[in-house]
Parts: structure tokens; C-alpha cells; sequence
């Protein structure tokens, strides 16, 4: 079945430009004029996501073709389309896996899903060159889905030149501009901005930024460049399992990153997840049959999280008797020896430490030699790292090569275990879901076979 689907992707001509400023503005103005908005991420990042779901109140996805298809992207966007869908764009426009190719850009999602790309360009300290700077990244590539642009950082004074110029130049449309906005400013990292739960007033910071979009964005033709995108078609509804296994997910400020579409691929496949903070509580929740520990930031909270010893000892003693466990990025260091001076888990013997640097950072293709938890001999699952913290010893269960051929050793892996730096997407490959469920299911059947 065929569906209207109205969209476009903000692109920008580099990281740091004012995407995420823009999207944020843009998705927060649509819902004050009472629109059904649904938002998603190219690429792997967590962070921009948190804030898109801050807007919507629903959860924004992520769209990442090293993850999926152009097929499977096709279909989740369609999946998960509202009335209006705004897609955010990762580094510049034609960013992907290497020099050599826009694979994975924001421009291979945007040719994937039909949609018509807003451009970012921060004119700051720009004339005429933005004009020049816009018609380079329009005519880089045929198709050139380039309809539009949007200036950053400059005055209601200068906008009319700057849209006289650039649609003399190039022909595109100029469709508003953003002006500097330092109280609205989204403190960042060492692994970009803080999360959305994080930011002190975030909802006035959102509706500070809509405001400015009514005034200096054109709305409408947002709206109608939206509405010129093709139909897509809509796969079929899932067929949700009953519910069939119960599995704990860190969720607190120390662990915060995970895939929608990863976490709904579990429930779908028969998973009740059953949230706990390593923060707060003392214990796992009762009789849960799997683990899920996911990324985050646990060396800003390692001090607290060691005090916790009640709950470090728990998840060890569950773990070491074989609780079907996947641990990513933070969930991993969390059950290392140590965080910095601060003891954790101790279910490996290995100190994480601050690196100073991105360590191993992007994409890589993980490959398995023996069978284990997620992995039978000879898989192979995508996944990203983006970690400066680094363990002594982070695992050698595993091989992961990056796109450009450097290959190292990775992760610890067992039959219920699944432990390392690498994050990884199961909604491209179900196959690794569906054995963590099947060793869920396993646990399942073995207490109550011996009566737990």
C-alpha cells in the first residue's frame, strides 16, 4: 500500500553548522501549529535523536545505510512516517564511509527516500560566497536534491541580500534564516552535545527556538516542499509475539543509548523490557530472563556508580551464572574492574581509563570465528564505536574491521554473553535478536524447571 509521507532532510555543508539548532526549531514550531511530526537521524548518533523525541514526545529514529538496506530504510521510514517527517543529516551532505564515495552520507539517505533537501549554510562572515558555497553542494551530484537553503548566524538586516543573491546565482529557493541565538546554545562534550535530559530549561530553549523559526523561517515553504515528495510504500504491520521473556534495561543518565528500532525489534520478538537504573537501585528487577546495558556516559557518574556495590555484585554473580547479557560501549565498562580510580562490576579484569582521544571511532563490521551469544561462526553484524574512554584489555572475542581495512580484535563473547566497545544494529540483521530471545526463552525454561 502506497502512503503520502510529506518530507524533507535538513542537510548541512559541515558538522557544527546549525543542523540540529535548525531541526530542533523547525520540529518545535510544526508542533505548536498542532502537527502530527515524526523525525529521524541519519547515522549512528544517539544524542540528536534524545532531542527530536524531547519535541515530538515520540521516539525519532535513526536512518543509517551501513546499518540497513536502501530497502529496509525504505521501510522503516515508511513504518514510522508521521503527517510530517523531518530527517536530520549527519556531518556535510555527501559525508559517508570514505573519500572515495557518498555511501551512507545524508545525501544517499535523502536520494533513498525521495526527499528534498534543505540546505544549512552558516554565512557568518559570508557575502556572495554563500551563494557560491550553496550552488557547489547543489550541482556536486545528479539527481542534485538540493531545493532549498537556510542561512545560520546572520541578521534579519542581511537576509534579503543574501536571498537575492542566492536565487539569482543558483536558482534555489531561500527559505529563511536563523539568527545568532547564544541563549539557546546546547552545551557539548567530549562526545558532542549533552544529552536532552541534561539541558537545564530545555522545553523554554525549544519554544525560544520556534519562536525565532516563525519569525525567520518560511514556514509554508517548508511545509510545500514537504508535501512534494513522492508516495512510499508501506510494508505490513509486524506481528507482535505475546510477550514471552522478561529483560532488564539500564535506562538513567549513565545509560542512555540505545536504537529505537533495536529495542522494538525485541518487544516484537517477544521481549517485555523491564527498565532499572544503575544509579539508583540496589537490585536487578525480579525474574528477568536477559540484560541489556547499554551506552552512556558512566565515567560522569563512575563515582556513584561504585557505590552502589549491591547492585555491582548482583549484575556479576548474574552474569557469571549465565544470564543472557549484551552489554555495548558503557554497559561494557561498567562490568570492567574499574572506571578511572572507581571500582565496578569486576567481571573483567581490565581498567577503562581516559584515552584523551576518539579511540577506534566509526563504523565497523564485526565477524565471529566461534559461535556465541549473538553471533554463530562466520556472522557478521555492522556496528560503531565512539567511545575516548578505552579499556586495558577490551576483548578479543570478536574481529572488527573498519571500511578502509584496519582490523583489530574485539568484545568478549560466550554462549550468554555479549561484552565490548562496539554498538550494534539488530534491525538490519534480525538474526542476532532473535538468538538473544531464543537464550532468554532458554533461561526461562531452566527456572522453572528447577523451580527459581
Amino acid at each position: 500500500m502506497e502512503i503520502n509521507a510529506p518530507r524533507l532532510m535538513i542537510a548541512g555543508t559541515n558538522s557544527s553548522c546549525g543542523k540540529t539548532t535548525l531541526t530542533l526549531a523547525l520540529l518545535q514550531a510544526l508542533k505548536n501549529r498542532g502537527a502530527d511530526v515524526a523525525s529521524f537521524k541519519c547515522g549512528p548518533d544517539y544524542i540528536d535523536p534524545m532531542f527530536h523525541s524531547r519535541v515530538i514526545g515520540a521516539q525519532s529514529r535513526n536512518i543509517d545505510l551501513f546499518f540497513l538496506t536502501e530497502v529496509q530504510a525504505r521501510s522503516s521510514f515508511a513504518r514510522h512516517a508521521g503527517a510530517l517527517n523531518v530527517i536530520e543529516g549527519v556531518m556535510g551532505l555527501y559525508d559517508g564511509l570514505s573519500m572515495d564515495s557518498d555511501f551512507a552520507s545524508s545525501y544517499h539517505v535523502a536520494r533513498t527516500l525521495s526527499a528534498p533537501i534543505v540546505l544549512m549554510v552558516n554565512a557568518r562572515g559570508m557575502a556572495l560566497s554563500a551563494a557560491a558555497m550553496a550552488r557547489g553542494y547543489s550541482d556536486f551530484r545528479s539527481p542534485g536534491l538540493v531545493r532549498g537553503v537556510i542561512f545560520n548566524n546572520v541578521s534579519g538586516a542581511l537576509y534579503p541580500s543574501l536571498k537575492a543573491a542566492l536565487e539569482r546565482e543558483t536558482g534555489l529557493k531561500a527559505l529563511g534564516y536563523l539568527p545568532p541565538c547564544p541563549e539557546c546554545a546546547l552545551e557539548s562534550r567530549h562526545l558532542g552535545l549533552v544529552t536532552a535530559a541534561e539541558v537545564e530549561n530545555l522545553r523554554g530553549k525549544l519554544q525560544i527556538l520556534a519562536a525565532r523559526a516563525e519569525e525567520s523561517l518560511d514556514m509554508d515553504g517548508l511545509t510545500a516542499l514537504m508535501a512534494e515528495a513522492p508516495p512510499l510504500e508501506r510494508p505490513p504491520a509486524p506481528q507482535k509475539r505475546e510477550k514471552t521473556v522478561r529483560v532488564a534495561i539500564a535506562r538513567d543518565r549513565a545509560f542512555c543509548f540505545y536504537y529505537a528500532d533495536n529495542l522494538e525489534l525485541l518487544e516484537e520478538m517477544g521481549a517485555e523490557l523491564v527498565p532499572f537504573s544503575p544509579l539508583s537501585d540496589a537490585h536487578l528487577p525480579e525474574g528477568v530472563h536477559g540484560l541489556l546495558l547499554g551506552g552512556g556516559y558512566p565515567e560522569l557518574y563512575a563515582e556513584r556508580l561504585a557505590q552502589n556495590r549491591a547492585l555491582l555484585g548482583e549484575l556479576k554473580a548474574a552474569i557469571q551464572s549465565g544470564l543472557p547479557t549484551i552489554a555495548e560501549c558503557g554497559g561494557f565498562m561498567l562490568l570492567t574492574r574499574a572506571i578511572d580510580q572507581w571500582p565496578m562490576a569486576g567481571l573483567f579484569p581490565t581498567q577503562c581509563r581516559d584515552a584523551g582521544t576518539l579511540r577506534r571511532f566509526g563504523y565497523a563490521t564485526l565477524s565471529a570465528q566461534e559461535d556465541s551469544l549473538l553471533f554463530e561462526a562466520g556472522d557478521t553484524l555492522p556496528g560503531h564505536e565512539f567511545h575516548r574512554w578505552d579499556a586495558d584489555d577490551p576483548g578479543r572475542g570478536l574481529s572488527a574491521q573498519k571500511p578502509s581495512g584496519r582490523a583489530w580484535r574485539c568484545a568478549y563473547a560466550s554462549e550468554t554473553l555479549y561484552a565490548g566497545y562496539p554498538h550494534l544494529a539488530f534491525m538490519g540483521h534480525p538474526k542476532a535478536a532473535r538468538r538473544f530471545i531464543d537464550k532468554c526463552l532458554e533461561r526461562k525454561l531452566r527456572n522453572e524447571t528447577i523451580g527459581y
